[in-house]
């Protein structure tokens, strides 16, 4: 049999290797590529996450080949004006639509003649009429997140009703994109069993299976004996939902804790960190900015904390922590998509006093906290293996290349 070939493309360079999705983005490519596809990578270098051009000719080089375009995807508040006035169309997808990724996407097609597409954001849904047009290629979308819950969770949260006014009519027309472009795929990988359930929900999908961010456990730094029992938060500060996490969590329980435990420690870090965060001046908080390693960040820390209150998808960064024996304390939101049990896996807290409690009962009762931490690693390694994950879905494209070949 000819090797395999499938060309991805990304809205984003998926690198540095620090952000959540840019991580499930990778282990995805590695996975084809470690099992003999030849995979072609095409990206977005977009001005939000742009990349030096002679740092681009390191990357990926052992792909069988990757592209780049530039692409300006700032924020044009005119254009969001006139897309809420007299669009149905979400403004996300129009700005990721550029003429020049689509001459550099058709060339490829034409030249590579994959045998699937792999698309990493239903943004990027808007070349699929050109896909299909210039190629005979299998469709395949990866579903990171709903990306309709994400609005609808921030619309709920603003205070201002002409801000929740956007928010809500932007979150519809986000679904109805969604739904639209969920049933033009030949092939559906959400990344949570929540969002295919969703999904079903909405529409009739024949074709889905459940591809869930993956870890290669060997990896994984383990924690030792050197780990201080201090919190810590790591993601991308131009997430919103990360920004108003990262700002009610130190507003509203960041007080409780210090009443409770008032040696306890707080770091946090991520690319694209507000100047505002930058400036404050709290007792046993620190901001670290970007960080030059994730992995040296996290290292002597114990205890991840996760205030998000809207999100879809899956949160990559708390599967790394359990699989490294961390403690984790987050919200229902942020362990939305892992299939984690509380007080077995992970503490759930909602409220600034529950937050406080959680880290207070760490400190109370070390043994029981390492418990979990240790069931936490066990249960990453029985369902997130990424050996396994990679295996489940080429077959199911082997068997869709099947029947279309068949079918001819």
């Amino acid at each position: 049999m000819a090797q395999r070939k499938i060309l991805i493309i990304t809205n984003r360079i998926p690198y540095p290797l620090k952000d959540g999705g840019n991580l499930a983005m990778n282990a995805m490519i590695e996975g084809y590529h470690r099992s003999g596809w030849q995979v072609y990578l095409l990206s977005m270098n977009t001005t939000r996450h742009f990349i030096p051009h002679e740092q681009l000719r390191k990357l990926f080089a052992h792909l069988y080949a990757f592209d780049s375009v530039d692409v300006n995807n700032n924020i044009n508040w005119i254009g969001i004006l006139k897309n809420f006035l007299f669009s149905r169309e979400p403004e996300h997808a129009k700005r990721f639509y550029k003429p020049q990724f689509k001459e550099k996407l058709i060339g490829i097609l034409h030249s590579f003649q994959p045998d699937a597409v792999q698309v990493e954001s239903v943004y990027l849904s808007t070349y699929l009429h050109d896909i299909n047009a210039h190629s005979q290629a299998l469709t395949v979308l990866r579903i990171h997140n709903l990306e309709y819950q994400i609005w609808q969770g921030l619309a709920k949260k603003t205070k201002s009703s002409i801000k929740q006014a956007y928010l809500n009519s932007l979150a519809v027309r986000i679904r109805n994109f969604e739904r639209d472009a969920w049933i033009r795929y030949d092939l559906l990988l959400p990344i949570t069993e929540k969002d295919a359930s969703q999904i079903g929900r909405l529409e009739d999908i024949e074709q889905m299976i459940v591809a869930p961010f993956s870890i290669d456990l060997d990896k994984i730094k383990q924690g030792n004996n050197t780990e201080r029992w201090v919190g810590y938060h790591i993601g991308a500060m131009d997430w919103i939902a990360n920004r108003e996490g990262i700002q009610w969590f130190l507003e509203h329980a960041w007080p409780k804790i210090l009443r409770l435990v008032p040696k306890f420690e707080f770091y946090y870090a991520g690319r694209n960190m507000p100047e505002e965060f930058k400036k404050l001046n709290i007792t046993g908080v620190y901001c670290l900015n970007e960080v030059p390693s994730a992995e040296e960040f996290i290292a002597d820390k114990k205890i991840l904390i996760v205030p998000l209150w809207s999100s879809g998808g899956i949160r990559v960064k708390i599967l790394e922590a359990m699989a490294a024996g961390k403690i984790i304390i987050t919200t229902p939101a942020g362990i939305k998509g892992i299939e984690a049990r509380a007080g077995e896996h992970y503490l759930s807290a909602r409220k600034a006093d529950e937050f406080a409690k959680a880290i207070k009962w760490c400190f109370d009762n070390r043994q029981a906290a390492e418990a979990m931490a240790q069931n936490a690693h066990d249960f990453v390694k029985q369902h997130y293996d990424q050996n396994i994950v990679i295996r489940n879905v080429i077959s199911e494209l082997e068997m869709l290349l099947g029947e279309r070949r068949h079918s001819e």
